[in-house]
Order: structure tokens, then C-alpha cells, then sequence
């Protein structure tokens, strides 16, 4: 049972790139899946969710117009699409879930796979 995200990577500001949350082991689309960030010596932020039960999703102030995103349950995918990069979006990110099918209190989920490095910087 995993979770593994990619897409990660060196940007401009004001560049886009698309994170992908695999999930193998287990039946990604009954599901919610967050995304959640760390820079260094900060804590970790909940980024955006997407519950499996409805398909809403919840984004943070910080990122709310800038970033999107959605599931391929066919490819037990999760994608953040990333448009409009600060170089405060610079940390880690990582999908996770709690094994629930929403959202609700999504900021505890603690099932969480390896980080994938996003830096924006001029």
C-alpha cells in the first residue's frame, strides 16, 4: 500500500507544473486524497483535497485560484495543477489520505507517501 508523488521540479515564477499522486496497493478512488506542502522550517500546510464520496474539492486561501485539482480513478491518479507559481509555493509536497471518503477535517490525514521537491525561484 502506497502513495507516491512526481511531477515536481525548478520554475519561474509565474510558471505551472502538474504534481501526480499514484496510489498502488490500493483502490484509489473510494479515497479522499489531500495535498499538503513543507518548506523548511515551516510546518506542514494542507494544500488542497479532493473527496471520492462527492467529489468536492478544498483548496487553501493561499493557493485558491492558482491551483486545481482532480482524480483519474482509472489511473488511481491524483493530479495538482499548478499555475501562477510564488516562491513561496517552494517546499515539498506530498499526497495523503485517512481512509475516508471525505474531506472533512482533511488537515489530519497521516497516511502519506515520499515528497516530490517543488522550487520556484527567478
Amino acid at each position: 500500500v502506497q502513495l507516491q508523488a512526481s511531477g515536481g521540479g525548478s520554475v519561474q515564477p509565474g510558471g505551472s507544473l502538474r504534481l501526480s499522486c499514484a496510489a498502488s496497493g490500493f483502490a484509489l478512488d473510494n479515497y479522499a486524497i489531500g495535498w499538503f506542502r513543507q518548506a523548511p522550517g515551516k510546518e506542514r500546510e494542507g494544500v488542497s483535497c479532493i473527496s471520492s464520496s462527492d467529489g468536492r474539492t478544498y483548496y487553501a486561501d493561499s493557493v485558491k485560484g492558482r491551483f486545481t485539482i482532480s482524480r483519474d480513478n482509472a489511473k488511481f491518479t491524483v493530479y495538482l495543477q499548478m499555475n501562477g507559481l510564488k516562491p513561496e509555493d517552494t517546499a515539498v509536497y506530498y499526497c495523503a489520505t485517512r481512509w475516508r471518503s471525505s474531506c472533512i477535517g482533511w488537515n489530519d490525514m497521516n497516511f502519506r507517501g515520499k515528497g516530490t521537491l517543488v522550487t520556484v525561484s527567478s
